[in-house]
């Protein structure tokens, strides 16, 4: 009888790592949009925390460290969607366990 508990076990725990691969690769191809300024600088990063575009609004261009501070705004604003995009896919995986502060997937 042992042995058929732990053979279903090993089953669940293989499911559960298939699908968080699954989860992980499609995380992966998740594009997120940071904003800062009232969306004067925008960034779009991907679910592996690749920036893939800058935005950045014509009327603030001549003020360099205004554009400076909202574009650091803005990958911080991406950064932090992309980690609540991350917990709300592996919430479901994790059967509803809180993820430890600061989990991101690679």
């Amino acid at each position: 009888m042992m042995k058929g508990n732990i053979a279903q076990l090993m089953q669940q725990a293989q499911k559960v790592q298939e699908n968080m691969k699954k989860a992980q690769a499609e995380l992966g191809d998740l594009e997120v949009t940071g904003q800062a300024g009232g969306g004067l600088v925008s960034v779009v990063m991907t679910g592996r925390h690749e920036v893939k575009r800058v935005t950045i609004d014509p009327e603030v261009a001549d003020d360099r460290e205004m554009v400076e501070d909202l574009v650091a705004a803005a990958v911080n604003d991406a950064v932090n969607r992309v980690q609540q995009a991350s917990q709300e896919k592996l919430k479901g995986l994790t059967g509803g366990l809180p993820l430890p502060p600061g989990f991101t997937l690679p």
